[in-house]
């Protein structure tokens, strides 16, 4: 049986920005599930339960696979879940050790009310739970972007020299027990449009590893 693709978006996104992504993978075969959640309201913890449900139901038993970006792959590190039975996953520039900006910004009054609990909760990975599945990351490392506005305000607090990708840091991707990695010339905001991201999902979705 074929497992069933799921798209989780980022922090303060929708379904809708994985839709390119989304539209690739079926046209190279794929059955994909995509679903807003309520990533600015509940803690990390919260928003992997509500999925847990969403996704075991829609699953039916079959195996799952999921493709995620940003938070969605610090959510699917808390799916643990005994009614998903896990395949693979790919995670899109994913703040796996936690986010130096987050950290930064977390006494921040805007920055928690337009984030929310989940947006605080990145600012320390050091207690999340490893993936439920082999998975494989890959890191933007286009620092800057005049189609990603947050790259010239939060891509301001790294230091030069450090890898990034306008929001999380390339090492901040990375994570123990990857079974592959890569690193492509994108933004953080728009690395699920890249079309060299496509190709690296459909590979990795279909041999467990990037070629």
């Amino acid at each position: 049986m074929k497992p069933l693709v799921v798209l989780l978006h980022g922090l303060a996104r929708g379904h809708g920005s994985m839709a390119k992504l989304d539209a690739h993978l079926r046209a190279h075969g794929f059955e994909t599930w995509r679903q807003t959640y309520p990533s600015r309201r509940h803690s990390i913890a919260e928003l992997a339960s509500t999925l847990a449900g969403a996704i075991a139901a829609v699953a039916a038993g079959r195996p799952i696979s999921a493709v995620t970006h940003s938070l969605g792959g610090i959510v699917v590190r808390h799916l643990h879940d005994p009614r998903i039975a896990w395949d693979r996953i790919v995670m899109l520039a994913p703040p796996n050790q936690g986010s130096r900006l987050a950290a930064g910004l977390a006494t921040n009054a805007m920055f928690r009310w337009a984030y929310g609990p989940a947006g605080r909760e990145l600012a320390d990975g050091a207690a999340w739970p490893p993936p439920p599945a082999p998975f494989a990351v890959i890191a933007g490392t286009r620092a800057r972007a005049l189609t990603n506005p947050t790259s010239w305000t939060l891509g301001r607090w790294f230091p030069p020299g450090v890898a990034n990708d306008g929001t999380v840091a390339v090492d901040e991707t990375r994570l123990d027990g990857m079974a592959d990695f890569a690193q492509v010339d994108a933004t953080h905001t728009w690395i699920m449009n890249d079309v060299r991201v496509h190709g690296l999902v459909v590979q990795y979705l279909r041999e467990g590893r990037f070629a």
